[in-house]
C-alpha cells in the first residue's frame, strides 16, 4: 500500500450492509447497540450518525484502538460509552452499565486494520516486525514467547488446527531446531523459515506461504476461538426480544462456530412427531441470511480486506429455552 494513500485502511468492511441489517432493531428512541469489536470506530461512527437516538456501547481489548476511537467519537458525547474489555465480557459490561438488554450487537472479527497497518505489532507477514501479535499488549504471551517455549506437539497442533496448515509438523520441527540456535524475535526470520519448510510446488499457489502460520499464532496468542466460543452465546443472551445480531467472520473456524450457535438457537428441539411444538422447544432465533453473505465484487475492489468476509445476521424472536 502506498504511503500517499492511507484512506483504505479506514474503510470498514460491509459498512452499509451492517447498518441496514441492524436498522429495524435500533430505530426506537433509547435503543442500545453494542459494537463488540470497536477497532478504529468506523462501524460505530456510522451507527451513531445514522441513528441519532441510539446509544452505543463499544468494547475493544486494544488500548490503542480505544484511544483513537475515543477521539473519533468524541463529538457524540455521552451517547457513546467505550469500554476496555474482550467481547466475551459483553454481558458483564452491560450489567455494569445498568443495561438489561441490547437491541443490536455487531461483531467484526479478526485483526483490525490498525493492528495490521502498524508494523511494530507483528501481525503482518509482509513486513519485518517484533513477533508480538497481542491485541492487548498489556497481557498474555507474545507470538515470540509461543514460538520459543511451546513443545513440538503443541506447536504442530495450533498450526494444523488454527492455521489449517498441511505441513504443520514439519514447520514445528524447523521452529524447534532454529530456536535452539537463536530465540525468535522478529517476523522476517519466521516468514523465511516457513517458506523454506514448504515444498516449492505448494509455494507457487495460495499467496504467501506464511499466512497460515501467522493466522495460527495470532489465534493462539489472543485465545480467539475460546473467546468467541463464550462470546456468541453471551451476546445472544444479551439480545433483547426483536434484537438483531450481525457477525462478520474472516476465516472458516470462526464462521463455523458462529453458524453452529445460530443454527442451534434457530432449530426446534422437540422430539419428532409431536402434533404441537411446546414453547420451550421452539426456535428462539430467526436466521436472516441465507447461509453466509459475501462481499460484492465492487466492495472487494474498494477494500481488499473484505474478500474473505462471511456475514451472518439473526433476530431474537422469543425468550430462549429455560428463561
Amino acid at each position: 500500500m502506498s504511503t500517499d494513500s492511507p484512506a483504505p485502511k479506514h474503510v470498514p468492511v460491509m459498512l452499509q450492509r451492517c447498518v441496514d441489517a441492524l436498522a429495524p432493531a435500533i430505530t426506537a428512541p433509547g435503543s442500545v447497540v453494542v459494537d463488540a469489536t470497536l477497532g478504529l470506530g468506523g462501524h460505530s461512527e456510522a451507527l451513531l450518525t445514522q441513528f441519532p437516538e441510539v446509544r452505543l456501547v463499544a468494547v475493544d481489548r486494544d488500548p490503542a484502538a480505544l484511544k483513537l476511537s475515543a477521539e473519533r467519537l468524541a463529538r457524540f458525547g455521552d451517547r457513546a460509552t467505550l469500554v476496555h474489555a474482550v467481547y466475551d465480557e459483553i454481558p458483564q459490561v452491560l450489567e455494569d452499565l445498568g443495561i438489561p438488554k441490547a437491541q443490536g450487537i455487531l461483531f467484526d472479527l479478526g485483526v483490525s486494520s490498525m493492528q495490521l497497518d502498524e508494523a511494530d505489532r507483528g501481525f503482518a507477514y509482509a513486513q519485518d516486525a517484533p513477533l508480538d501479535m497481542r491485541m492487548d499488549q498489556t497481557r498474555g504471551l507474545s507470538a515470540a514467547e509461543v514460538l520459543n517455549t511451546y513443545p513440538h506437539g503443541q506447536l504442530a497442533r495450533i498450526l494444523k488446527v488454527y492455521g489449517e496448515e498441511r505441513f504443520a509438523g514439519k514447520i514445528a520441527s524447523v521452529i524447534l531446531r532454529e530456536r535452539e540456535k537463536e530465540p525468535f524475535s522478529n517476523s522476517a526470520r519466521l516468514v523465511d523459515l516457513v517458506r523454506n519448510a514448504i515444498p516449492a510446488a505448494t509455494r507457487r499457489t495460495g499467496g504467501n506461504p506464511a499466512k497460515r502460520t501467522f493466522q495460527a499464532l495470532r489465534i493462539e496468542v489472543n485465545g480467539e476461538l475460546e473467546v468467541l466460543d463464550r462470546a456468541i452465546p453471551g451476546a445472544l443472551d444479551s439480545l433483547a426480544l426483536g434484537g438483531r445480531i450481525v457477525v462478520m467472520s474472516y476465516q472458516s473456524l470462526e464462521d463455523r462456530l458462529v453458524k453452529q450457535y445460530f443454527a442451534a438457537a434457530a432449530t426446534n428441539t422437540a422430539p419428532p412427531g409431536l402434533p404441537v411444538i411446546p414453547e420451550e422447544h421452539q426456535p428462539w432465533l430467526k436466521l436472516l441470511t441465507r447461509g453466509a453473505e459475501l462481499a460484492t465484487e465492487q466492495e472487494i475492489e474498494e477494500n481488499r480486506r473484505a474478500a474473505p468476509v462471511r456475514l451472518r445476521v439473526a433476530e431474537r424472536i422469543r425468550e430462549p429455552r429455560g428463561q
